[in-house]
């Protein structure tokens, strides 16, 4: 792969945590130790500030705003209006201030750093020795957490003990909306902003009319003098003290976000709303308190343990966290965005990677928050809708990037060429529908979007000259290092899935709901004429496979471009993107990330084991894995195909892509999709599961490197702990499963209690 790891945090299979500090890696830092609640996220930026590179970032879901410029085009379909999630009040903002001296972080001021990230709490705790021009020497300790049970809730503590000397203290806790969003613009009006003795508060409003509450109240372990202040878009409190020799200061900071999205609620409403919540607000030990009880019982339901590797096990444990805090179903408003709520690379968009790559872990570890996942698709159906016909299209067109269901993405080859949103949703309802038994979100949600996608695909598709052959042209399938080719493979494949998915939901829907099938006819205007067109165009999809070499090509002409040798090129040229031109990209047979190799995975069971080993063979060694949610795929397939090196170095490069920064892009924040793709990398590669069939199959398998392993599955209302060691399986349900599933190629009938199988 020609990529090395950053290796700077110490291991530990509960945390991480950075002895010593790092500023060449201080985004990078800001990035890893980010905390979330899906409701809101924050970089792990220092309060204080730093004399090193930061970027101080306060996110919300589903607050975002119109880019402010944006080149006018009199092409239909390009899109014109794009939209990004905003970054939002700096709600830990502290100034300090120590015998009339500003303290910031400063490698060559401070000693004693240290910082960790505790994944059995949620809190951040950061803390160093500062050292005065004076000479006067202070111990600082910085907390935060987000509350996981009470989302508007967030908590910030700060410490502060003398040392050699007595101090004179000033710290001025606030809330900053003058946070300037990639360096150039603020679009932040303040609305509101008021401090009584015990309270503090702000609202910040949007040109979109959206708004948000801020407000904190104070909890002193000594008492302090305060003096209030505002500054333009700054309100804090001034708090000053003297601490002795030894004397300790403790601060707790209790803040209440409360976001409107829809900005069209009355604005003392939600001021008054906001300061309700925050006298409320348990205090910041009882807050931990219940984030501890809160991640004890989720670990109990989607930990996953190694056994004989430490590295490994953080690794895995660091993405598992990530995906919990990121999203867990709490607001069906909500998606996955590719950078979560840690950065602001990818504009805070979702893309097809939500229903390909994180479904999968909230579809077998929490059904109801993959229900919700793509319920935020189906009430977004109407602009899918409306982007179809910009295209001079029928049906709906899902966006490659948004927020908000619209489509966000300027780049015409991307926007355009890219059918997998759709094919990706159509599947991902499927898989939803086949794994959980909920017939009711077929009815009702799934069905119309599966017909709406179907009439998309109909009218992007087309026939060759004679009428014989449907498929796609002028499209850029998931390798994106190839735009406007024809026939390609995954997007042939993925639309001729479709189709099938379609007309067997409407076959299954007319037979055990009439009135619901009658009645989505009605709401979709479905004619019999489109049914036998969608098969038609199912029958008559060309797929470009050889079955004498068992060789799908990628698409048609590929096998005869240059070819490149992905091992010669050196490590300082990636990413690529930022060092090789567009057109020096698309010019060659490299590819970026899988794209046969993607629907393989995806269709797993309809393919032997001749096929796949073939196409990862011929595949494999032309990706360069510029996309995180390559490696995971290719580690998935190298394990069924008793690769265990590969799958092995491809394992770690997925777990850690992040941990140890192997695309030198980590400062831009985390790879979500990717770490939702090391639980894949797990579960379907090591464990086996297979679950694109008729029947959840397992075939776990152990690692050379490890002991053994657990993971846990949600399946049918039933909760499995799969334990792996060298020589069996053990599978604990809680329940009695009604559904088989097929372990170790033998098909079962689990019972409540243990069942060990023997390899």
């Amino acid at each position: 792969m020609g990529k090395t790891p950053t290796r700077y945090l110490e291991i530990h299979p509960w945390k991480i945590s950075e002895n010593g500090y790092h500023p060449a890696q201080s985004q990078v830092s800001e990035s890893l130790f980010s905390i979330a609640n899906e409701y809101a996220g924050i970089r792990g930026f220092p309060e204080e500030g730093t004399t090193d590179r930061s970027l101080i970032g306060t996110y919300f879901n589903g607050l975002y705003v119109d880019a402010p410029e944006q080149a006018e085009s009199g092409y239909r379909g390009i899109t014109k209006k794009v939209h990004y999630m905003i970054n939002a009040v700096n709600w830990v903002k502290t100034g300090i201030i120590v015998d009339g001296e500003p303290v910031r972080l400063a490698a060559e001021r401070i000693s004693d750093f240290r910082r960790e990230l505790d994944f059995r709490t949620g809190e951040l705790c950061r803390s160093y020795t500062w050292k005065s021009s004076a000479g006067t020497l202070l111990v600082f300790t910085f907390h935060r957490f987000l509350s996981m049970t009470d989302p508007q809730a967030a908590y910030q503590r700060l410490t502060v003990q003398a040392l050699a000397k007595a101090a004179s203290v000033r710290i001025d806790p606030a809330l900053d909306f003058s946070i300037v969003h990639w360096g150039k613009y603020n679009f932040w009006n303040i609305a509101t902003a008021a401090a009584t003795d015990d309270q503090t508060a702000t609202i910040g409003s949007l040109p979109n009319g959206q708004r948000l509450f801020s407000g904190y109240r104070l909890q002193t372990s000594a008492p302090v003098k305060r003096l209030p202040f505002r500054e333009n878009q700054v309100i804090g409190d001034e708090l000053t003290f003297d601490l002795p020799v030894g004397g300790v200061m403790t601060i707790d900071k209790l803040v209440t976000n409360l976001v409107d999205k829809n900005g069209t609620g009355d604005i003392n409403t939600l001021w008054e709303r906001g300061l309700t919540a925050l006298v409320s607000q348990p205090s910041y030990d009882a807050g931990l308190a219940e984030n501890s009880r809160y991640y004890r019982r989720l670990w109990d339901e989607i930990d996953i343990r190694i056994d004989g590797d430490e590295k490994d096990q953080q690794g895995i444990r660091f993405c598992l966290f990530q995906l919990a805090q990121t999203y867990h179903g709490y607001d069906p408003a909500n998606n996955i965005g590719a950078k979560g709520l840690t950065g602001e690379a990818y504009s805070g968009h979702a893309f097809w990677d939500t229903e390909t790559y994180c479904l999968p872990f909230y579809l077998f570890s929490d059904p109801q928050a993959a229900r919700n996942l793509l319920l935020f698709r189906y009430a977004t159906l109407p602009m899918a809708k409306e982007r179809a016909k910009e295209l001079d299209l029928r049906g709906a067109c899902y966006p490659i990037a948004t927020l908000n269901g619209h489509e966000s993405c300027a780049l015409w080859q991307h926007a355009s060429l890219q059918p997998q949103p759709s094919t990706a949703i159509a599947f991902a309802i499927d898989h939803y529908v086949r794994n959980t038994g909920d017939e009711d979100f077929l009815t009702r949600y799934g069905l119309e979007m599966l017909i709406e996608i179907s009439r998309y695909l109909l009218s992007r598709g087309d026939y060759n000259p004679d009428g014989t052959k449907f498929g796609f042209f002028g499209v850029m399938g998931p390798d994106e290092f190839q735009m406007m080719v024809n026939h390609n493979a995954y997007t042939n494949y993925m639309g001729m899935a479709t189709f099938d998915t379609t007309l067997k939901a409407l076959t299954h829907v007319k037979k055990t709901d009439p009135d619901g099938y009658r009645a989505i006819l009605a709401k979709t205007g479905l004619k019999p004429g489109e049914i036998k067109a969608f098969r038609e165009a199912m029958e008559k999809t060309f797929l470009p496979y050889d079955p004498k070499t068992r060789l799908f090509e990628q698409h048609q002409g590929y096998f005869g471009l240059p070819h490149v040798d992905i091992k010669k090129i050196p490590e300082r040229d990636f990413p690529l993107y930022a060092h090789w031109s567009y057109d020096r990209i698309y010019r060659n047979d490299m590819i970026k990330q899988p794209d046969v190799l993607m629907f393989l995975f995806l269709y797993n069971s309809r393919f032997s084991l001749a096929v796949k080993r073939a196409n990862y063979e011929f595949y494999e060694p032309r990706c360069i894995h510029e996309s995180s949610l390559s490696p995971s795929i290719h580690s998935v397939l190298a394990a069924e195909l008793d690769k265990d090196a590969e799958a092995a170095k491809f394992f770690e490069f997925a777990t850690r892509m992040d941990l140890d920064d192997f695309n030198r892009n980590a400062s831009e924040g985390l790879h979500l999709t990717s770490i939702a793709a090391a639980w894949v990398n797990i579960v379907y590669g090591f464990g086996g599961l297979r679950s694109d069939g008729g029947v959840l199959r397992l075939a776990p398998k152990l690692p050379p490197a490890w002991k053994g392993y657990s993971f846990h599955l949600a399946y049918r209302h039933a909760r499995l702990h799969i334990e792996v060691t060298s020589g069996e399986t053990r599978i604990t349900a809680d329940r009695d499963l009604d559904e088989p599933l097929v372990i170790e190629r033998e098909k079962v009938w689990l019972k409540a209690g243990t069942t060990v199988f023997t390899r």
